[in-house]
């Protein structure tokens, strides 16, 4: 029986993602910063009909010994990780780069950028160890080289990690001759509360009508995008791969059919 673990998945994309490997007869290791949300998580999935297991693990990922911790609890449960998802993440307040304060900076590139990092590194060394694994990196605004005002530092720590991604795809290829899958996750415009705050939640973000107009062409909830992910996740066995929901066509699509295919999510 396989495990995977997913930080952040105390809600969201990666509490959606949970259920789906859940339902597919994966153990699964939730972990989330906030007990609260983790330990309604694991109530949740623990429900889902199948024989394999859930634990909770309380982790920050921007604290090095926590996700050691992390990997450590995986491994005393289940015996090995096969699949490891560095989710969480947080959104910047919508100011200018000039107006963010030194906290928000290092939050924001602490959670997003630093957080995927250590799991990375962590995940990749214990995971060529034991000689097999996948590691998947989500992909955000400004990975595809997208600007706007708001998401300047954002879309930088997105950038970075696709750069990072790629670049530890071919170091597996070098040291494990890719038997370490090293792949990204392209989610595109999820609908969570995410999306509405900044700063781990502590922030309210009042999204203009033009934004609100963009993501309701072509945003959708984390369950649809977690049922088309998963599975493709599971049956990946290519180092460097990359999963994409909102692909080219289907914004398109999506923007072709604005006209007569109306959704509100900010109803």
């Amino acid at each position: 029986m396989k495990t995977v673990v997913i930080t952040g998945s105390g809600r969201g994309f990666g509490f959606e993602m949970a259920k789906i490997f859940k339902a597919n007869n994966f153990n699964v290791v939730l972990t989330d910063i906030n007990e609260e949300n983790l330990a309604a998580a694991k109530f949740e999935v623990e429900q889902l009909p199948t024989q394999s297991k859930v634990i909770s693990v309380v982790c920050d990922v921007t604290k090095h010994a926590q996700i050691e911790n992390l990997w450590a609890e995986a491994v005393k449960a289940f015996g090995g990780v096969d699949i490891w998802i560095n989710n969480a993440g947080v959104n910047q307040p919508d100011k200018p780069m000039c107006e963010l304060t030194q906290k928000e900076i290092d939050f924001l590139v602490d959670v997003d950028l630093k957080g995927a990092v250590y799991g990375s590194k962590l995940a990749f060394k214990h995971m060529k160890e034991q000689g097999y694994g996948q590691i998947y990196n989500v992909e955000g605004y400004g990975s595809n080289d997208a600007m706007m005002t708001g998401l300047t530092l954002y879309g930088t720590t997105k950038r970075a990690i696709t750069y990072f991604t790629q670049a530890l795809a071919k170091e597996s290829e070098d040291l494990t001759d890719g038997k370490v899958c090293v792949c990204r996750l392209t989610p595109g415009i999820m609908i969570t509360e995410f999306i509405k705050s900044a700063n781990g939640g502590k922030t309210k973000i009042e999204l203009p009508e033009k934004t609100k107009k963009v993501y309701n062409i072509l945003g959708d909830y984390p369950q649809t995008i977690a049922n088309y992910c998963v599975p493709r996740m599971i049956k990946n066995t290519k180092n460097n791969a990359k999963i994409v929901w909102l692909t080219n066509a289907r914004a398109f699509a999506r923007f072709l059919t604005a006209g007569f295919n109306k959704r509100n999510f900010f109803e």
